[in-house]
């Protein structure tokens, strides 16, 4: 998702997403520790880059809202 679209959601639209993409990671690293190898390792990557722009926009429209 790009962070402009990130940016047209709400707070709450956007708390949900982050905890969906954290659930994701967990079991990507669950799945990495069972089997010691991931059939598509470049999600980790996605999924903690993912997880960095929700909590900036999250915390971009916080402050916008003061």
């Amino acid at each position: 998702m790009k962070p402009q679209e990130m940016r047209d959601q709400s707070i709450e639209e956007l708390v949900a997403k982050l905890e969906e993409s954290k659930r994701e990671l967990f079991e990507l690293k669950n799945e990495m520790k069972r089997s010691k190898k991931l059939e598509k390792p470049h999600l980790l990557r996605e999924k903690k880059k993912d997880i960095a722009k929700f909590n900036t926009i999250i915390r971009e429209k916080q402050l916008a809202n003061r």
